[in-house]
């Protein structure tokens, strides 16, 4: 069974969150209906990065790398295409 390490922006103050769960689906889900006392007053959110782990010992090891200053950097470098549709409204 795969875990999944994944990146939520704010729609409401473009704030990033940075979570894994082993049901992906089922946790989006669970921030959309503001059952997550660290995300439901920053609602909406929007799935813009998210990366699967055969483990949840590895999920979770990305997961505290990706909250890191480095792994921001990161983030911010392998969502360029996003940033740049975001800043001139062709979001798909």
């Amino acid at each position: 069974m795969f875990c999944y390490v994944y990146v939520l922006e704010s729609l409401k103050d473009g704030k990033l969150y940075i979570g894994y769960t082993n049901n992906l689906k089922r946790r989006l889900a669970e921030h959309e209906k503001g059952l997550n006392f660290s995300t439901k007053f920053r609602l909406p959110f929007k799935l813009i990065y998210f990366e699967g782990c055969t483990s949840e010992k590895d999920a979770k090891r990305r997961e505290k790398y990706l909250k890191t200053t480095q792994a921001r950097k990161f983030i911010a470098l392998r969502l360029i295409e996003y940033q740049r549709q975001k800043a001139f409204g062709t979001e798909s």
